[in-house]
């Protein structure tokens, strides 16, 4: 379907959704959020899809956060209610991508700031370059948001700071903590991006998706359920291939 504010490609088994508001620095507008939301849902129930990138539109910004001009605009015209149920709605648009089944990494070509931090901090993890920054700035304007987000990337402490502070957050040391797996000039984001998520896409996505629910079914369990959650889920759920499917090429060059 038509977007009015994002583009959505496919490459190699890859869906790439770009926030395309680069006047505003890609702020997440309502639409915006539908419509990211919506895309995303939509590659994950598609079959020829193994895995999904986000990023924003031009080389500012990944997404200045929220359309606070339509924040405004809400806060005139809208009641308590509806402001609520519409955050609300947000929220949980925010977690269903986290969640989203298939793996879904962030290809931060700029800032990103608020909102757009949650968005990033969301995913299951992030490439960057030397103009990504991030400031997690909810504290700064009387909020509450990453803290289901941010620990699981780069720790208790480090996120305690993050979040207390509102401090920017530059490449280099994003790519030290943990928020970027790779740091590379912004001419080779893209390619980087791609390279790992079709090799991502190359696999079984069923084994991928499944290491995918286990670390998330994982995330507070002791040693034991975490084995126990594994071994349920790989006899019940997904069998691993047997040796003809899983070795084709090697039995092909070398089989007896």
């Amino acid at each position: 379907m038509p977007y009015e504010h994002i583009l959505v490609e496919q490459e190699s088994g890859v869906t790439i959704i770009t926030l395309n508001r680069p006047e505003v620095l890609n702020a997440l507008s309502r639409q915006l959020s539908f419509e990211l939301h919506e895309a995303v849902v939509n590659a994950s129930t598609d079959d020829d899809i193994g895995c999904i990138v986000i990023t924003g539109a031009g080389n500012r910004a990944f997404s200045a956060g929220a359309d606070i001009h339509e924040q405004r605009t809400d806060a005139q015209e809208l009641s308590e209610e509806e402001r609520d149920r519409n955050s609300a709605k947000r929220s949980q648009y925010s977690y269903e991508i986290s969640a989203c089944p298939k793996p879904v990494i962030g290809m931060m070509n700029g800032l990103a700031y608020g909102g757009g931090s949650v968005l990033a901090s969301s995913l299951d993890f992030r490439i960057g370059c030397e103009n990504t920054i991030f400031r997690f700035l909810a504290a700064a304007y009387g909020r509450i948001n990453c803290t289901w987000t941010l620990p699981n990337q780069v720790g208790w402490p480090m996120a305690k700071e993050l979040l207390f502070t509102g401090r920017v957050v530059g490449a280099d040391e994003a790519y030290r903590i943990g928020l970027l797996n790779h740091l590379v000039p912004a001419d080779q984001l893209r390619s980087k991006t791609m390279e790992i998520a079709t090799t991502i896409a190359a696999n079984r996505h069923e084994s991928v998706m499944g290491v995918k629910e286990l670390l998330l079914q994982d995330m507070g369990c002791d040693l034991h359920r975490q084995w126990d959650n594994e071994r349920i889920f790989t006899s019940e759920k997904v069998k691993g291939y047997g040796v003809e499917q899983a070795f084709p090429d090697f039995l092909a060059r070398k089989g007896r």
